[in-house]
Formats: structure tokens, sequence, C-alpha cells
């Protein structure tokens, strides 16, 4: 058996650009995708915590340190620029890699700089 674990995540990113007019997908800022081990194609969740929505959708990369969230396409609808979203990133692994995987957690400041990498989170964790 399979299991949909997640294996990278980007915690709070501010968005910083929504273009309707791309043809889809979410530009991530290089050094992110790297830190979190997401990578440009793979399918991601984009948890809004201003409004609630979920959806899904590809990654590309955009420019190292620029810090780059832009929702593209039909996504822009789903967004505002200043919004903060978790992007999680799932893989598929045996029950015993699941019970060993570490998954990657980037925490990011307001202007979505990596501030720290973690490999685990705490239910009651604030931030």
């Amino acid at each position: 058996m399979l299991y949909t674990m997640h294996h990278g995540k980007i915690h709070r990113a501010t968005v910083t650009q929504a273009n309707l007019e791309y043809m889809g997908s979410i530009t991530i800022d290089s050094e992110l995708l790297e830190l979190s081990g997401i990578l440009p194609g793979e399918r991601v969740q984009i948890v809004d915590n201003n409004n609630g929505n979920r959806l899904e959708t590809y990654v590309i990369a955009g420019e190292r340190g620029s810090g780059v969230i832009c929702l593209n396409g039909a996504a822009a609808r789903k967004v505002l620029v200043g919004d903060t979203v978790i992007i999680i990133a799932y893989s598929l692994m045996t029950e015993e890699e699941a019970k060993t995987y570490v998954p990657k957690v980037i925490m990011v400041d307001e202007n979505n700089h990596p501030i720290n990498v973690r490999g685990t989170e705490k239910e009651a964790e604030i931030g």
C-alpha cells in the first residue's frame, strides 16, 4: 500500500502577484522551492488563510531571492495579493518510508524570505 504524505511545505507565504492572463500555475521563488524540496512542474495544494480557498495547480520556478508567490490563470481568481497562503506538496510513500520521512517545512517572513527550515510540526505551534 502507498500513503500520500506531505513532503514539502512553504508556510504562510504572502501572495505578491495574481496574473489572470497567464496560462496557469503558481510561480514560486526558486530558493523556496529548493529549501522545501518542491520541484518545478510538481502538483501542489494552496490553502489561502484569508478566505479559506483551497486549490491545486503546478509549480513554475521564479527568480531566486525575489520572494515571488504569483498565482496564475484561474488560480488568480481564488486569492488576492497580500493574502497569506500555505503551499503543500505530497508524495506517495510506502508505510516504511512514511514512518521515517521528515518533511521540509519552510517558514518565511513578510517578504517571503526563508527564516526557518523545520523538519517537524507540533500541534499547538503558532506562526
